[in-house]
């Protein structure tokens, strides 16, 4: 392991720019361009306000897990929560062909984090979600 990084924020999308040097750390780590790690800035964004706000009840208090782990081909996000189970892999594609108008509310932050991201997988474990989104690391990254 080259990197390795842990940040835990609670519930509360005031605590969201945090995000942005932790993930900003990682893709220096990994040597990634600038507007790729901002990419991955907005993907993850997108993967934790989800949990922050759908993955524990309203009012209700709850912690979000996320950590950064870099190696010679892969920069990995996990994100881990204690909150309702949710795998967001099995949710449809949305068909961006539709105007907007005509697709179903919901949806595109999740084909964001798909389109941005070269390796998505959820598992149920020990009472958590967990979300592993990576992006494979090659000269085009760089």
């Amino acid at each position: 392991m080259k990197y390795q990084s842990k940040i835990n924020l609670p519930n509360d999308i005031q605590t969201v720019p945090q995000l942005e040097s932790f993930v900003e750390a990682a893709g220096e780590a990994a040597g990634l361009d600038a507007s790729v790690t901002m990419s991955l800035n907005l993907a993850l964004e997108e993967a934790v306000v989800n949990v922050m706000t759908y993955a524990y009840p309203p009012e209700g208090y709850g912690e979000v897990d996320i950590e950064a782990n870099v190696d010679d081909d892969w920069l990995r996000f996990i994100i881990s929560d204690k909150g309702i189970p949710f795998d967001p892999t099995v949710k449809e594609d949305v068909d961006t062909s539709l105007s907007a108008e005509e697709r179903q509310i919901g949806g595109l932050g999740i084909h964001l984090v798909r389109t941005i991201m070269d390796n998505i997988s959820y598992e149920r474990r020990d009472h958590k979600n967990v979300l592993t989104l990576g992006k494979k690391l090659n000269v085009a990254n760089v």
